[in-house]
Formats: structure tokens, sequence, C-alpha cells
């Protein structure tokens, strides 16, 4: 199904080569699938209701206003409720409920869902506990995700809902009552993956030269997925037969393509996927042209692939994931079968989910290089609309000949530089003196008059001789000023 995504770009005005290329590529598609639609519709077929197939049981909402254990035997437990709609809406009855492993555990207070055979109202009998109601959890978790999409996208947060909401649309009213109605499973799939495709992608992204562009690279893919899910289902004798198909065919009573139902559930499953690849490898195709409008086609083919190869890898192992997490409870059962790996994986239920799996891989690998391709092609013939430069800051206008200054006195001459002569430092000793232990303090030190000078033995002698005067500060060492 198709999605929203954050790929926001700004809308370029297209070339008029630009918009022939995209005309004369993308208006038969388009017909083709408004044609597809009309003739896949089934006007005028009424649909038989649930009672007319044999379907009798009819949904009853209760609240359960008591549980006792014991009642009706060690493994059961007699479960009251009170209904709220139905024939005998308001009235009480207790319903017997096994207790065990994998069974569920009601509660008072907890609202439940019963299964009405309706023949007698007011018996027991008549009822039995099938599920929760669910209904306002899921209204709750629907407006955080509405919120969050809203507080991240903004307007185009508010057109991916949008375009989300007519994917539902598309579903219900169109794929499901068309092959509800006899028709083939896999062109409805085809049809309807392009209906939401068209809708999700220009109502996300506004009309433009590359939402086109990815419109394009989707429905080749999806042809592609199409074309090897219905060679390899049949190369590997794909039934498509699985329990909650043969209960389908079985209630229906009418002939269905099962093996078609399979693809078309692989299709519609690898559309969300596909227009995420196609829309980033157009955005990163148009990004690159626009910073570099020298690059040819072969130049920007080869930097797309580059950038796609990153995003092909993370997904193709989304849909692997995908697929082998709603498998994982049918894995685990054959698993305990006591079968090897190559029984396991060549089982039918197995079997079909790997053929699933792999040809929708197969799809969004090849929808990489068909993009990109795509892409290239459409834009080396867009007029890059070059960002205009920041204008330069103005020079100063030109003054014109200065004014002649006033006569006047001169300035007057600098002064010479005065030549200081100083004394030249007397001869250091051939034998320099024993070092000797320094004594006294530096009070009255000034560093900016000289490094400091050890003090001799005559004014060490002196100081020692008074020593209630404070001591004079030590000898220094000329520093050279005049």
């Amino acid at each position: 199904m198709g999605h929203g995504h954050g790929h926001s770009h700004r809308a370029e005005p297209a070339s008029q080569r630009v918009k022939t290329l995209l005309t004369w590529l993308l208006v038969p598609l388009v017909l083709a699938t408004v044609a597809g639609a009309v003739l896949l519709y089934p006007f005028g077929h009424e649909q038989r209701t649930g009672a007319q197939i044999g379907l009798h049981q009819k949904p009853v909402d209760a609240v359960v206003t008591g549980v006792q254990d014991g009642v009706c035997g060690e493994k059961c437990t007699a479960v009251t409720v009170k209904m709220s709609d139905g024939d005998a809406s308001g009235q009480s009855v207790t319903i017997p409920n096994l207790r065990g492993p994998g069974a569920p555990s009601y509660q008072t207070g907890d609202e439940v869902v019963l299964s009405y055979s309706g023949s007698q109202p007011q018996a027991a009998e008549s009822y039995q506990i099938v599920d929760y109601q669910r209904g306002w959890s899921l209204v709750l978790l629907a407006v955080l995700f509405a919120a969050a999409v809203l507080l991240l996208g903004r307007w185009q947060g508010l057109a991916a809902l949008g375009a989300l909401l007519l994917s539902f649309v598309v579903l219900v009213l169109f794929v499901l009552p068309s092959i509800l109605a006899g028709e083939s499973p896999l062109l409805v799939a085809v049809v309807g993956a392009g209906l939401i495709m068209f809708v999700v992608l220009y109502l996300s992204h506004g009309v433009s030269a590359r939402t086109s562009t990815a419109v394009l690279g989707t429905l080749v893919s999806l042809v592609l997925i199409g074309v090897l899910g219905a060679v390899f289902s049949l190369a590997a004798k794909l039934t498509g037969l699985d329990e909650d198909t043969i209960n389908l065919v079985t209630v229906l009573g009418t002939d269905i393509d099962t093996r078609g139902l399979l693809l078309a559930g692989t299709i519609i499953g690898a559309l969300g996927v596909l227009d995420d690849v196609t829309v980033t490898q157009t955005s990163a195709v148009w990004e690159l042209r626009r910073a570099n409008d020298k690059l040819g086609w072969r130049e920007l083919f080869a930097a797309g692939s580059r950038i796609g190869r990153d995003h092909m890898s993370s997904v193709v192992n989304t849909l692997v994931m995908a697929y082998a997490g709603a498998a994982l409870p049918l894995l685990l059962a054959i698993s305990l079968a006591g079968r090897s790996m190559g029984e396991i994986l060549t089982a039918q239920q197995i079997a079909q989910e790997i053929v699933r799996t792999l040809v929708g891989s197969i799809g969004l690998v090849a929808a990489v290089p068909v993009t990109t391709a795509l892409a290239a092609l459409v834009a080396v013939r867009q007029e890059v609309d070059p960002t205009p430069a920041k204008p330069a800051d103005p020079e100063p206008a030109d003054p014109g000949p200065a004014d002649p200054e006033p006569a006047g006195p001169g300035p007057e001459p600098e002064p010479e530089p005065r030549t200081v002569k100083r004394p030249k430092p007397a001869p250091k000793p051939a034998v320099q003196p024993a070092r000797s232990r320094i004594e006294g303090d530096l009070y009255g030190y000034d560093p900016g008059k000289g490094p400091w000078e050890r003090p001799g033995p005559s004014e060490r002698a002196a100081r020692r001789a008074a020593p209630g005067r404070p001591a004079p500060p030590a000898r220094r060492r000329s520093s050279g000023s005049p």
C-alpha cells in the first residue's frame, strides 16, 4: 500500500521538452489504468451477503459482569455477560468458556464480542465469546499516528494522510469487490496498485517532473513483479491454497484463482516499498543535476546508481523481514514437526512466502537502475534554474581629483633616532666561582629592571651583622638603559 514520505522538494517549472517527453510516456499508462479499472469493476454485480452464503453468525457486543471457576468443570470457567446490542440487548447470559494454555482469561469489566447463531435470543447456548472489543484502543492509536504525521509533515503530512485514506478506498471499493466478483486477482491487483500509486504519489509529492518520473519507475517495477511472480509460481506449482484461502473458497462457493490471489498480495505488499525507492532515486538524480548542470546522462546514471545501492540493501531487508514476521507462527509450527530444513523450505505454505519475498525483492532491486535511468533521461533535458548569485557589494564611487590643500607650514620633520651606546659587559672570568647557597629574600625585586643577581659575600655579611634592620634589596645587574 502506498504511503507518504518525507522527500520534500521545491516545485520546479519543467521545460517544454520535459513536458512533451513525460506526456508521451505517462499518458498511455494512465489511460490503460483507467480503462482497466472500468473493465474490471463489477458493475451490476450483486454480492451475496453473509446470510445468503451460509454465514448465520452475527456479532453481538457485551460486557463481562462476572467470572466463576469450577462451576462447569475443572477446565471450564463460567463467564456472565450483559449484552449491549442484538435481539436480547440489556439481558445477561452465562456462557461456559474453556480454560487452559492459549485460552483467553476474562475479567469483570472486559468488553467482548459474542457470536450469535440467530436461533434463540434468550438461550445461553446461542452465544459464544469470540473476541475482545478493540475499537477505542485502535482509534486512540490512529489519532496518535495522525498527530505525529501532522506535527512533523504539516501540510505535506496532511496530504500523506489523505493519500493513505484514498488507498484504503481503492482497496475496499475496487480491489475487494472485483476479486469477489470472479475477476482475475492478478489483473485487479496491477490495476488497483496503479490507481493507488497515481493517487498517493501525486497527492503526497505534487504534480511535477520528479513525481512523474517516480511514477514511471514504479509502474515498470510493478509489471516486472507481476510477470516474475506468474512465471515462478507456475514453475514451482504453487496453488495458493492455505487454510484461510480454503475456508474462503468453501464459504463463497465460487471459483477463485487462488494462485492469482497469492500474486495480488505480493504486488500490493511491495507497492509501499517501491514508491519509497523510486521517489528517493528521482530526488537524488535531480539534486545531482542541480549541483552540476554539466553532468550528462551517463554521469547522472552512474552517480545515482551509487546512491541507490545503499538504499537498495535496506529496503530488501525490510521486505524480507516483513514477510518473515508475518509467517513466524507458521515457521514455528512447521519446525516442531521434525522435518529437515529442505522439506520445510519447499513446503507449500513456506514456498509461497519465499516466492513472494524473492519476487518482490527482485522488483525492488530492478527499481533502482530503472528509475535512475528514467530520471537521468528526463533530468538532462530539464533546464536547470540556477540559484541567483548574491550581489557583490557596490564599489565606492570615484571621488575625483582631490581638492588642493591650503598652503601652510609643512609638516615637522620626524626626529632622527638617537643611538644609545650601551656599556659592554665585563668579560666572564675563566674560572667560574662555586655556586653558593641562596640567602636573603627578593624583597623589592622588580622584574622590569632585569634578571635578579645573587648577593655577594660582603652583602651577606652586612645582613648578618644587622639582623634588626630590614634587608636591603639585592643588587641587580644594570639593564643597560641610559
